[in-house]
């Protein structure tokens, strides 16, 4: 089985409701996952927006997730070290935790949350960066999952 990524708080390739943005309450929507290799020791996810004028923009950084979990609740706590486990790092809105979407008035923004699989533990503490993330997740992906959503002002 391949790892996949799902939400029930909006669709695949669907528009994320307002709740979940900077124009609502800004509450991290719930993921659910499954098919994590056996040999998997961590989990990671990172949401970003391809479609930002300036470039990627990061809305999101986990690590160290507990691999036997299976889902991550609606509205993750904005701390480093979050009651679900694992710890958050820093978005691009300079802020740990989830930052949701908040383009600028224009076109459509596709906005992608891409779960890993890891055959280690990255151990880097708090507040590190989805480069920081990524530098430390080389060599050790095992599997990857990746679901998309839109939104637009």
């Amino acid at each position: 089985m391949s790892l996949k990524l799902t939400s029930a708080s909006f669709s695949e390739g669907g528009n994320i409701p307002r709740k979940f943005t900077c124009d609502g309450a800004d509450v991290s929507p719930e993921l659910s996952w499954s098919g994590v290799p056996q040999d998997t020791k961590s989990l990671a996810l990172i949401a970003d927006d391809p479609d930002a004028p300036v470039g990627t923009w990061v809305h999101w950084v986990l690590y160290d997730l507990d691999p036997t979990a299976t889902r991550l609740s609606e509205g993750v706590n904005k701390v480093a070290v979050p009651a679900s486990g694992g710890h958050q790092g820093r978005n691009d809105f300079k802020k740990i935790g989830y930052g949701g979407p908040c383009p600028p008035a224009g076109p459509e923004h596709r906005y992608f949350f891409k779960l890993y699989a890891l055959d280690t533990m990255l151990d880097l503490g708090a507040d590190q960066t989805k480069q920081d993330v990524e530098r430390a997740m080389k060599g050790h992906v095992l599997a990857q999952a990746q679901f998309m959503a839109k939104y637009k002002r």
